[in-house]
């Protein structure tokens, strides 16, 4: 399987955008690219605001024709843990499912694109964490983490939950990284460069609902 798993520090750190902007260098770069996301939940409150799902705008960063079952095979109107979305709809999260799914997805492309859901110790159910399906597919990890205070220790409690089950760490992307950035900013990359002995990028503020416009971001070969 080729591709890159794209996991955070967190919720709301940019997973979404740096998973999308991936698959859309991907995509112009003339591969096939298709896009998987375990679970997705949320998506009452999305219809609220009028926000596109997660999936969707990996779907469309992608240039993707992709079902959304094909995308995210579960998928939760409450923004909960996807294990209590489950119990919440009377369900399970079945991991046999889920690496099923993600490896359809990948035979019928060149690159896969796997966005995690919040941090890779969230649970799937129980027993089966974001880190064991990142480890069952085996593919590169790039972490995904907001530039400012108190990121070096998530990030590289991060590195270290991803390097510890012995996963690739492909990269760290901090997002969103201002224009003019502080000296706490610039200290921030360089020391989870240093301390982490990771390669550390940076991707700016993007118009979400305009992925043609975004800059390319190809973290891993």
């Amino acid at each position: 399987m080729r591709g890159v798993f794209v996991t955070g520090t967190g919720t709301e750190v940019g997973k979404t955008v740096i998973a999308a902007a991936v698959a859309r260098t991907r995509a112009a770069a003339g591969e096939r690219v298709a896009v998987f996301k375990p679970a997705v939940s949320g998506l009452h409150d999305c219809a609220a605001a009028g926000i596109e799902p997660d999936h969707e705008l990996l779907r469309r960063a992608a240039g993707s024709e992709q079902g959304d079952d094909d995308i995210a095979p579960y998928r939760y109107g409450p923004p909960v843990s996807p294990h209590l979305g489950a119990e919440l709809a009377g369900e399970s999260i079945e991991p046999a499912r889920l690496r099923e799914a993600a490896a359809a997805a990948a035979a019928g492309a060149d690159f896969l694109v796997c966005e995690g859901v919040g941090g890779l110790l969230v649970p799937l159910t129980l027993g089966y964490l974001l880190r064991d399906l990142a480890r069952d597919l085996a593919l590169p990890v790039v972490i995904a983490a907001p530039p400012g205070l108190g990121t070096i220790n998530h990030t590289l409690l991060t590195v270290e939950a991803a390097r510890g089950v012995g996963l690739d760490v492909a990269g760290v992307v901090l997002t969103p990284w201002p224009a003019e950035p502080s000296a706490v900013e610039r200290s921030n990359r360089e020391t989870i460069a240093a301390l982490g002995t990771v390669s550390v990028r940076t991707f700016e503020r993007v118009e979400v609902r305009e992925p043609a416009g975004w800059p390319p971001l190809s973290p891993v070969a």
